[in-house]
C-alpha cells in the first residue's frame, strides 16, 4: 500500500499547479481552500503524528494535505466521494506525501541541493497554469496576485510548492532516466499470461440452504427486536386527496363567433402568413449607400446570399423558415416584419432604416391558408381545451378562496362536488408499512405525494396543487402522521422471515464451502470433501482457462482465486450476485512457451515505464531511512477514525 502512495508522488505537486488554476479561473468542483502546505507558513500545529528528523507532522498539516488530495482527485474523479477516498487510504497516503516531502528536503538540505528565490520566480512566470498574468510577453504579477487573493491562496503557498517541484527535479529526475530492460526478463515477463490452469470449481449456493430453512415464529420475533431499527418504516401520511380535472366542470359550446376570431388569428389558417424570407442588416457610415446597391444587384438577378458574400457581409446574412410575422419581428423589428409581410412573393424590401441599421428583405415564399371548413373541428377542439382549461383554474381558484375563508378538507370538496379519496399510512414513496405499493395510488395521487410531505405534520389547513400544469390540480389534507419507527412485526413478518433465511444460509453457506475447502487441503478428494457436505450440492465443474483471461478483463473473484491458489490446495470465493460461496481447486498448471516477439516488446516497455517509480520509491524510503522517520501509527489510525466519525451517515446494515 505504502509503495502505491509513493508512485505518484511527482504527480501530486503538478496536480497542485493545475488545481490552483482551475480555483483562480473558476472552474473548480467546489470545497474549501487548500491551507497551509508547509515551508513559510509559520510552525505547525495539532496532534504529532510523525516526526522526520527533528520536524514534527502534525493533524493539521495531514487533513490539509488529505483535503487538498482529494480536490486533485476530484479533477479527474468528478464523482468520487470523500468517504471513499478515505477508505482507499487517502489520509494515510497524504501523511505519507507529507513524510517524503519532509524527507527529501533535509535529504537535499544537507547536501547542499537548493533552489533559489530566482529559479522559483523563474518557473512561476513561465508555468503554463499562470499564462493568464503573461501580457505581451512579460509577466504581470499585479494580475497573478490579485487572481490569487481572490481564490484565498497566498503567493508563499504557490512559491513552496514551486519549491518542492523544483528540488523534486534536481533530486529525482536524474534518476528516472536511461533505465533498460534485460530481454530474458521481458520475455519471462511475457509469458506469465500464456500460462494454462485446470481444475475444479464448485459452490455451496444460498438457495440450496434457504429451502431447507423454516425460522420458528420465535425466532423470527428474537431476530427482529434485534435488528428492529433496521426495519424502520419512514414516516407515514393518512392523507385526503380530491382531483380537480375536466371531470369536475363543464363548458359551453364553441360559437360561430368564438370559431370566426380564432381563424381570423391564426396565421396557419390565412392565405400567404407563412413565409421564408432571407434578410440582411447594413450598418456604418456607409451603410445606407451599401443597403442600396446590395438591394440593386438583388432586384437584377444576383442571389441573396451571393450578393452578401460578395458585398463582404456573408456574416450578416440571414434566412428563416416558416415565419409568422411576430416570429420574423424579433429578427428584425415590427416595422420591417410589417413590410416584409404586406410585400407579395419574391418581392425584395428596402433598404428600409430601423434602430438596428439599414435592412434589405426578400420574401423567398409566402404560404399558408386554409378554409374555415377544412379546419373548423380543429378550431372547436382549441377552443374547447381553452374553455376548459379556463374552467378547471377557476375551480381551483375558488377552492383555494373558500380555504382562506376557513373551509375545510370535507367542506371545500363538497361544496366543489369533488370525489374525495382518504389512503392508509402511506410513506412519500406512496408505499405501506410493509414496503409493498399501495394499490390504490393513481398517477395523479402519485403527482400530489411531494407536496402532501412537504406541508407540515400537524396541518390542519388542506392546500391546493398542481398535478398537471394547467390541467389538472388536487385538493390533499393530512388527516394524521406517524413518525418513523418500526412497525408492529405483523406488518413485516414475511419481510423479517425472509431476511432472516437469507442471513442464516448465507452464514451456512460460507461454513460449508470453507469446511469443504478444508478437507481438500487436508487431503480427501475433492469430489468425496463435498459428498461429506451435509446437503446436496452441485457436482464441481471442471474449469481450464489461461492466466492472461482475468489480466485482460475483470474476471470473477473465484476464478482469480484460482490463479493465486498453488496447484492442489482449495480456497474460497464470494460467488457473483451473492449466491452463495465457491470453492476452487486447481489442480494443473502448465506454463507457456516463449511469447510471440510484439508481447516481450511490449512487457519491456511496460517495465520500462515501472522501473523509474520503483527508482523513486526507493530512493525516497532510503531517505526516509537517512534522516530517521517515526511514524506514531496510534495518532494516526485515530485521527482517521476521527475523520470517518464526522463523515458517518449512519448505521450500516
Amino acid at each position: 500500500m505504502a509503495r502505491k502512495r509513493f508512485r505518484n508522488f511527482t504527480v501530486g505537486a503538478i496536480l497542485f499547479l493545475s488545481l490552483v488554476a482551475i480555483v483562480i479561473t473558476g472552474f473548480g468542483t467546489g470545497g474549501g481552500g487548500l491551507g497551509d502546505l508547509g515551508g513559510s507558513g509559520g510552525a505547525p500545529t495539532g496532534t504529532e503524528l510523525a516526526r522526520v528528523g527533528s520536524r514534527p507532522i502534525t493533524t493539521e498539516q495531514a487533513n490539509n494535505q488529505f483535503n487538498q488530495s482529494f480536490q486533485q482527485l476530484r479533477q479527474q474523479l468528478p464523482n468520487v466521494q470523500i468517504l471513499e477516498f478515505l477508505n482507499q487510504g487517502g489520509f494515510e497516503g497524504s501523511v505519507d506525501r507529507l513524510i517524503a516531502l519532509e524527507a527529501l528536503r533535509q535529504f537535499a538540505d544537507a547536501r547542499g541541493i537548493a533552489v533559489t528565490q530566482q529559479m522559483i520566480d523563474n518557473a512561476i512566470a513561465n508555468a503554463e497554469e499562470f499564462s493568464f498574468a503573461r501580457i505581451g510577453g512579460n509577466f504581470d504579477n499585479g494580475i497573478f496576485q490579485r487572481a490569487l487573493q481572490s481564490a484565498g491562496i497566498s503567493v508563499n503557498q504557490v512559491r513552496d510548492e514551486f519549491a518542492r517541484q523544483l528540488l523534486q527535479r534536481q533530486v529525482l529526475l536524474p534518476i528516472e532516466t536511461g533505465f533498460t530492460m534485460p530481454r530474458g526478463v521481458a520475455e519471462a515477463y511475457a509469458a506469465v499470461p500464456l500460462e494454462q490452469r485446470t481444475g475444479l470449481i464448485g459452490v455451496v449456493p444460498v438457495g440450496a440452504i434457504e429451502r431447507r430453512l423454516n425460522p420458528s415464529e420465535a425466532e423470527i420475533a428474537r431476530y427482529y427486536q434485534t435488528y428492529r431499527d433496521f426495519f424502520a418504516v419512514p414516516e407515514r401520511r393518512v392523507i385526503k386527496y380530491a382531483v380537480i380535472g375536466p371531470e369536475q366542470v363543464s363548458i359551453t359550446a364553441p360559437t360561430d363567433a368564438e370559431i370566426q376570431a380564432v381563424y381570423n388569428n391564426t396565421p396557419r389558417y390565412q392565405a400567404g402568413r407563412i413565409r421564408t424570407l432571407e434578410s440582411i442588416i447594413f450598418g456604418g457610415r456607409t451603410a445606407q449607400a451599401d443597403a442600396t446597391a446590395f438591394a440593386q444587384r438583388v432586384r437584377g438577378g444576383t442571389g441573396f446570399q451571393q450578393a452578401a458574400q460578395a458585398a463582404g457581409r456573408g456574416d450578416a446574412y440571414a434566412r428563416r423558415e416558416n415565419q409568422t410575422e411576430q416570429q420574423f419581428a424579433t429578427l428584425v423589428t415590427p416595422e420591417v416584419s410589417a413590410q416584409a409581410f404586406r410585400a407579395g412573393q419574391g418581392a425584395v424590401i428596402g433598404p428600409v432604416r430601423s434602430s438596428l441599421g439599414w435592412h434589405v428583405v426578400r420574401v423567398v415564399s409566402a404560404a399558408g391558408g386554409r378554409p374555415l371548413e377544412a379546419v373548423r373541428a380543429d378550431i372547436v377542439r382549441e377552443i374547447e381545451r381553452r374553455k376548459r382549461v379556463a374552467a378547471i383554474a377557476a375551480l381551483a381558484t375558488q377552492i383555494e378562496e373558500q380555504i382562506e375563508d376557513g373551509r375545510s378538507f370535507e367542506e371545500a370538496a363538497a361544496g366543489a362536488r369533488l370525489t374525495a379519496v382518504t389512503s392508509p399510512p402511506i410513506t412519500a414513496q406512496g408505499r405501506l408499512g410493509n414496503g409493498a405499493p399501495w394499490p390504490g395510488l393513481t398517477a395523479d395521487f402519485r403527482a400530489a405525494l411531494p407536496a402532501a410531505f412537504d406541508m407540515e405534520a400537524d396541518a390542519s389547513e388542506p392546500q391546493v396543487v398542481a398535478v398537471e400544469q394547467n390541467a389538472r390540480y388536487a385538493l390533499i389534507g393530512i388527516e394524521r402522521t406517524e413518525a418513523a419507527a418500526p412497525p408492529p412485526l405483523a406488518e413485516v413478518r414475511d419481510r423479517v422471515r425472509a431476511q432472516l433465511v437469507r442471513r442464516t444460509a448465507v452464514r451456512q453457506s460460507w461454513r460449508i464451502a470453507h469446511a469443504i475447502a478444508a478437507r481438500i487441503n487436508a487431503g480427501t478428494p475433492v469430489a468425496q470433501a463435498f459428498a461429506q457436505a451435509g446437503l446436496p450440492l452441485p457436482p464441481p465443474q471442471t474449469i481450464t482457462a489461461r492466466r492472461g483471461q482475468i489480466m485482460a478483463q475483470q474476471a470473477p473473484e473465484p476464478l482469480q482465486l484460482f490463479f493465486r491458489l498453488r496447484p492442489g490446495t482449495a480456497g474460497v470465493a464470494a460467488a457473483p450476485n451473492d449466491a452463495g460461496w465457491m470453492i476452487a481447486v486447481p489442480q494443473q498448471s502448465v506454463r507457456g512457451g516463449a511469447a510471440a516477439a510484439q508481447a516481450v516488446e511490449a512487457a519491456r516497455a511496460q517495465l520500462v515505464q515501472a522501473v523509474p517509480s520503483e527508482a523513486e520509491w526507493a530512493l525516497l524510503k532510503a531517505m526516509e531511512d537517512r534522516v530517521g522517520v517515526q511514524r506514531n501509527t496510534a495518532a494516526i489510525r485515530a485521527e482517521r477514525q476521527r475523520i470517518a466519525a464526522t463523515m458517518s451517515t449512519g448505521p450500516q446494515q
